[in-house]
């Protein structure tokens, strides 16, 4: 008997402190008071820690439906929040970074080295400040990465020989392609 109003205890206190957490009308207090009376008759035994925690999530996953539903019907619009993730440029800047003050800690990835080796003509994307450090890297780069970015170079250089344009945007990727040139040759 005692084991049972103890059990209806904490069960109440647990409704409780979710009533007055999330009470913000009134139709809310009355669908609170009907979950509670569920959950009494649900249940005839004591519930243990794990199974406590569990209801708490269903009790509060039922509330925030209930709130989006409300807010759909007030017409408000439900926003996501979702956490900004970093672009695959700084993720690529931040590896190179890592590169040069980090080296202890710096872990080669394929990915960044790729959007580096595509990206790295490109003043927007790769600003001069990068740059110095990316020749750096690419000193160090060997095997068919190496060949591939010199092949690519040479037909960039070749391409743009061949080009009429006097674009001062152009003339920069002309440089940056020559100093790759002189350093992977």
């Amino acid at each position: 008997m005692k084991e049972e109003k103890r059990r209806k205890k904490s069960k109440r206190h647990v409704a409780e402190n979710e009533q007055l957490v999330h009470e913000t009308e009134p139709k809310k207090k009355k669908q609170n008071l009907e979950r509670t009376k569920k959950v009494e008759e649900e249940g005839a035994e004591e519930l243990t820690t794990e199974e406590r925690r569990t209801l708490e999530r269903k009790l509060k996953k039922e509330r925030k439906k209930e709130e989006k539903k409300l807010m759909r019907e007030a017409g408000i619009a439900v926003k996501k929040e979702e956490p900004k993730k970093p672009s695959g440029a700084e993720l690529a800047l931040e590896y190179l970074t890592s590169w040069s003050k980090k080296p202890k800690e710096w872990k080669f990835q394929k990915t960044r080295q790729t959007w580096l080796l595509l990206h790295m003509y490109d003043k927007e994307k790769v600003p001069d400040e990068y740059f110095s450090i990316l020749l750096d890297y690419l000193e160090g780069l060997k095997g068919s990465a190496r060949d591939v970015t010199m092949q690519k170079a040479e037909a960039l250089m070749k391409e743009y020989d061949n080009s009429d344009t006097e674009d001062p945007g152009l003339l920069e990727k002309c440089e940056r392609i020559r100093k790759v040139l002189q350093l992977l040759s």
